[in-house]
């Protein structure tokens, strides 16, 4: 898949079930089994925000979900597409240009240019919707925000679990910190969430949660 410019590169758990429709079950099953794992994710997965997606896995998830609610398309049909293309890509969903026919996914087939079903080579196909760009358009959405809320940290009931983000998005204050404690100056963790601003991330960088009363 192409790099997209100017396109959130991180993205959470709760982002990612608002963007695609999926369940955070579905994503933990997903991860748990190797089926999707998240591009960026922490060893202990048992940690707060330990599951964080790019760009491209959003696209990928979005395509499994268009698949499986939109088309029908049953789980065991997916994980055997998943293994036909697994010795072309690791990330099928979003590398490839797929479509589907009758709840069974078709593609181009690189050897021969003819559009073919990837596990039982039937060759009728009914091409998807342009997830990328779909895609784009939430993304950019999810990116509007108010300019008074910038350099803002806030705490709302039902918003990443009641955890301290960046005001006017989901992001989790928590995310940014273990970018800085990965090594990752501002300007690079700005490139993770172009969303941010440099007042963003140095608020960020400066909370510390309130400490609790006896």
């Amino acid at each position: 898949m192409a790099e997209q410019p100017n396109i959130i590169a991180a993205f959470s758990a709760d982002q990612v079930t608002k963007l695609t429709g999926l369940t955070k079950s579905q994503l933990a099953f997903w991860d748990k089994t190797s089926f999707f794992p998240p591009q960026y994710a922490s060893e202990n997965r048992r940690s707060a925000y330990s599951r964080i997606y790019s760009f491209e896995d959003l696209v990928g998830l979005r395509t499994l979900s268009v698949l499986m609610n939109g088309h029908h398309v049953p789980m065991a049909h997916l994980k055997d597409v998943a293994h036909k293309l697994s010795r072309y890509t690791a990330r099928p969903w979003s590398d490839i240009k797929l479509m589907v026919w009758k709840r069974k996914v078709q593609w181009i087939e690189p050897d021969t240019g003819l559009p073919a079903g990837i596990v039982d080579g039937q060759y009728l196909m009914i091409e998807i919707a342009n997830i990328v760009e779909d895609m784009k358009s939430a993304v950019q959405k999810e990116r509007e925000r108010d300019p008074a809320e910038i350099g803002k940290i806030s705490r709302r009931k039902f918003i990443a679990h009641n955890q301290a983000v960046i005001a006017g998005t989901r992001i989790p204050v928590g995310a940014i910190q273990r970018f800085l404690k990965a090594g990752y100056s501002i300007d690079e963790i700005i490139k993770e969430y172009p969303t941010l601003t440099e007042s963003d991330v140095k608020a960020a960088l400066s909370f510390r949660e309130p400490k609790s009363v006896a």
